[in-house]
């Protein structure tokens, strides 16, 4: 029987495009920003741009006709791994959601009240 998980997307404050710092794990880097690549929320991660990159050979019968070689390929991290980059300081901050009057929900940034695009 599926989890629980597997079944309810993970509400997530990141989107594809976003700037956001690792925090955890062995690319953590806290300085440089990174683009998100892609949001999985199904499975409550994202793939960050340079970030928990895997070496892969093409098998053998796609070689044929194509370029040999060794590729790199971004795998997903947990969510929890990164943090949104504030549009104003430039370092990591939590999101709090706010709704408008017109109902739209907008991210805020905890650090300098600042809208994320």
């Amino acid at each position: 029987m599926p989890t629980k998980a597997e079944h309810q997307p993970v509400k997530l404050s990141i989107r594809k495009g976003d700037q956001v710092v690792v925090i955890s794990g062995k690319n953590r880097d806290r300085k440089t920003p990174k683009t998100v690549l892609e949001v999985l929320p199904k499975k409550g991660k994202v793939i960050v741009e340079g970030v928990n990159v895997m070496k892969d050979t093409p098998n053998k019968r796609a070689q044929q006709g194509a370029d040999a070689g060794i590729t790199e390929k971004p795998m997903p991290i947990d969510a929890s791994n990164v943090m949104l980059v504030d549009p104003k300081s430039g370092k990591a901050t939590r999101v709090k959601r706010v709704k408008g009057t017109d109902g739209k929900v907008t991210r805020v940034s905890v650090k300098s009240g600042e809208t994320i695009g």
